[in-house]
C-alpha cells in the first residue's frame, strides 16, 4: 500500500508556507490527501509556497502562538493527521529575537498539543523539531534519540524544550492504548533542496550570489553536517505518521532522520559539488571577521531506530542530493512558471529511485 495510504485523509500542516512544509503539501496532494495549511506568514521572498499553493484545499493565515485559534482549527477541520512544522528555524535569527524563537518553537508546540488534548476525534501527529535539539559536544559518532537534549543558542535550546513538552504530554495525556491521540517527534539533519530561500543558509546564499555573478562568503567552510535532500526526511515523516496509526508501541517516541553515517560532508564539500553544475562560481573561505555567535562545527545523527522500527533509511547519495537541488534552482532561474511541475517531477523521480532501491515505503 505504501504512502497511497494517505489518499482521502484530511491532513493539517502547520508551517506549510515554509521550505519543508511547502514540499510536504505538494507530496500529500499528489497522494490525493485533503491538505489544510496553517501559517501566520510567508517566510521568504521568493517562496516555493507561492508556486504550489494551488494544491491546498484550505490555506489558513493564523499564528500558532494563539492557543484558541489552534483549538478552533482542530475542532473545525477534524484532521486525521497533523504535521507540525511551524517554527522559527534559523540559529542566527534566534540570537536577534530569542523571545519570538522561544514563543514560536515551544509555546507553539504546546498549543498544538493542547488542541489535540481537547479533541474528541482520533488523530496522529508528527512534531518536527531538529537535530540541533541535542546537547552537541561535537563527538564523531551520531547522536541517538536517548542522548542528552539542550543547546547553547536559543534555537537549539528551544527545540530541546519542545521535545520535553512533547514527551510530557504523551506521558500525561496520551499514554493509554485506548488514547484517541498518538504523537511522535522527528529530528532531521540539515535539509537542502530547491525552494529554500532562507537567510543565512549556505545553499540559498550560494544561489543568490551566483545568480548575480557574485562571490559567496563561507562563514564556516570546514563545519560538517548530515546534508540531505528535503524529500528524505519528508519520506520519514510520512512513514512515521502511517506507522503511528498502525502501531501504538511507537506512540510518544522520537526518531532521527538523516543520511547514512558515511554521508557527512563539510560546507566546502557542498559548495564544490554545487559548483560542478553552475558556471562561473566563486567563493571566499575563512572570513577574518568571524562571528562570536556559537555555531557547531560537527553534527551527526544515528538513524538506526528509524531503520529498525520504521524500516526507513535514506535513499539519495550526496551527489544525487546536490544534483536534485541545483536542477531545481536552475529551473527557477530559467523559467519560474515551471516550479510546480519540477517539484512534482522531483517527487516522482525520488519515489522511483526509492522503489528501485527497495525502500518499503515506496513499494
Amino acid at each position: 500500500m505504501g504512502l497511497s495510504f494517505f489518499q482521502g485523509k484530511k491532513v493539517l500542516i502547520t508551517g506549510h508556507t515554509g521550505f519543508k512544509g511547502s514540499w510536504l503539501s505538494v507530496w500529500l496532494s499528489q497522494l490525493d490527501a485533503d491538505v489544510i495549511g496553517l501559517s501566520n506568514s510567508v517566510p521568504s521572498k521568493p517562496s516555493h509556497y507561492e508556486y504550489i499553493k494551488g494544491c491546498l484545499s484550505n490555506d489558513l493565515r493564523e499564528d500558532i502562538r494563539d492557543a484558541d485559534v489552534l483549538k478552533s482549527v482542530v475542532q473545525s477541520f477534524k484532521p486525521d493527521f497533523i504535521f507540525h512544522l511551524a517554527a522559527q528555524p534559523i540559529v542566527r535569527a534566534s540570537y536577534e529575537d530569542p523571545l519570538v524563537t522561544w514563543e514560536t518553537n515551544v509555546l507553539g508546540t504546546i498549543n498544538v498539543l493542547e488542541a489535540l488534548r481537547t479533541s474528541s476525534k482520533p488523530c496522529f501527529a508528527v512534531f518536527i523539531t531538529s537535530d540541533k535539539c541535542y546537547k552537541n559536544v561535537e563527538w564523531t559518532w551520531g547522536y541517538r534519540e536517548n542522548d542528552r537534549l539542550g543547546g547553547p543558542d536559543p534555537y537549539s535550546a528551544s527545540k530541546g524544550a519542545a521535545e520535553i513538552a512533547i514527551n510530557s504530554y504523551k506521558q500525561s495525556f496520551f499514554n493509554s492504548k485506548q488514547s484517541l491521540i498518538r504523537i511522535a517527534s522527528a529530528r532531521a539533519g540539515n535539509v537542502i533542496g530547491g525552494g529554500d530561500w532562507a537567510k543565512d543558509r549556505i545553499v540559498p546564499d550560494c544561489v543568490r550570489s551566483w545568480s548575480k555573478g557574485e562571490l559567496t562568503k563561507l562563514r564556516n567552510p570546514h563545519s560538517t553536517r548530515p546534508w540531505q535532500h528535503v524529500l528524505e526526511p519528508l519520506s520519514g515523516y510520512l512513514t512515521l505518521a502511517k506507522s503511528l496509526q498502525s502501531d501504538s508501541k511507537i506512540n510518544g517516541e522520537p526518531f532521527n532522520f538523516g543520511p547514512h553515517s558515511v554521508e557527512t560532508y563539510s560546507v566546502l564539500n557542498l559548495v564544490r559539488e554545487m559548483s560542478k553544475y553552475w558556471d562561473q562560481v566563486q567563493w571566499k573561505e575563512n572570513l577574518s571577521n568571524k562571528s562570536e555567535l556559537y555555531e557547531s562545527s560537527l553534527l551527526k545523527l544515528n538513524c538506526d531506530k528509524a531503520l529498525h522500527l520504521l524500516d526507513w533509511h535514506s535513499c539519495l547519495s550526496f551527489q544525487e542530493t546536490i544534483k536534485f537541488t541545483v536542477d531545481w534552482y536552475k529551473t527557477y532561474n530559467n523559467n519560474p512558471s515551471d516550479i510546480f511541475n519540477i517539484s512534482k517531477d522531483q517527487i516522482s523521480q525520488y519515489i522511483n529511485l526509492a522503489r528501485m532501491r527497495g525502500l518499503n515505503w515506496a513499494q
